[in-house]
């Protein structure tokens, strides 16, 4: 009979195969979603910083680095 080899792949310990690279995007979107909240609360409610530039810097957040974050594998796989 062969032998079963387990998975080398790291994982952490929730079970998730995360790297270093995945928690540098998520944090990256983090911030990015802060620094969105953060221009949302500037001025007034019809100024640049809160009708276009917030709305684009939250959506670059939830909708583009977060998901790279989760979605990136280990390029050594």
């Amino acid at each position: 009979m062969e032998k079963v080899r387990k998975s080398s792949r790291r994982k952490d310990s929730w079970g998730l195969p995360f790297s270093g690279r995945n928690y540098l995007w998520i944090g990256i979107g983090i911030a990015a979603i802060v620094l969105g909240y953060i221009a949302l609360a500037q001025g007034p409610a019809d100024s640049f910083y809160s009708r276009t530039l917030a709305p684009v810097i939250l959506f670059i957040g939830y909708c583009v680095l977060i998901p790279l974050g989760i979605l990136l594998k280990n390029p050594k796989e």
